[in-house]
């Protein structure tokens, strides 16, 4: 059973910091491509950043330089350094796990943290 677990999320005042993780089980770590996604309310879930298997990053045009993903394949676990944090980045924080091939494509969830960013 894959299961991915996020956590870090909560209330930060506009500027903080907050840094979220993502332990997967179930799967083979290093074989997934692991991305964040967000979710606003009334709005489409969103790509933040993702982070290959060879380590290759890419992230939203939108963030300006502010997240930093990291992958530790020995711990299962992504994470998502979030800084200079604004209101706009109030969402649910997804994580994704992503394995493609020629003849798969192999896709899981984590089940969402909320970070709210308020003064």
């Amino acid at each position: 059973q894959v299961q991915l677990v996020e956590s870090g999320g909560g209330l930060v005042q506009p500027g903080g910091s907050l840094r979220l993780s993502c332990t997967a089980s179930g799967i083979t770590f290093s074989a997934y491509a692991m991305g964040w996604y967000r979710q606003a309310p009334g709005r489409q879930r969103e790509l933040v950043a993702i982070i290959r298997r060879d380590g290759t990053i890419a992230y939203a045009d939108s963030l300006e330089g502010r997240f930093t993903i990291s992958r530790d394949n020995p711990k299962n676990t992504v994470y998502l350094q979030m800084n200079s944090l604004k209101p706009a980045d109030t969402a649910v924080y997804y994580c994704n796990a992503n394995s493609r091939t020629w003849a798969t494509n192999l896709d899981f969830w984590g089940q969402g943290t909320q970070v709210t960013v308020s003064s």
